[in-house]
């Protein structure tokens, strides 16, 4: 799994807040999420939302590309 954060998120500070954030994300997940190579990529908007919201996001994506075991 990679994760990544592009100079558009923001400075150094920012793109490693969106990179933990998302990290926790998939480590919350990890046991019901199919084995394999990911890799997420930070929006701007990342930063602005909970990590409620960012969840219940995050779980929409799993089921939208059919990643939950």
């Amino acid at each position: 799994m990679g994760f990544v954060a592009g100079k558009k998120v923001g400075k150094a500070v920012q793109r490693n807040r969106a990179k933990r954030l998302m990290r926790a994300l998939f480590i919350k997940n990890a046991d019901l999420i199919k084995s394999g190579n990911y890799v997420f990529v930070a929006k701007p908007d990342i930063l602005s939302e909970s990590f409620l919201n960012l969840s219940e996001v995050f779980d929409n994506i799993l089921k939208r590309f059919q990643l939950f075991k």
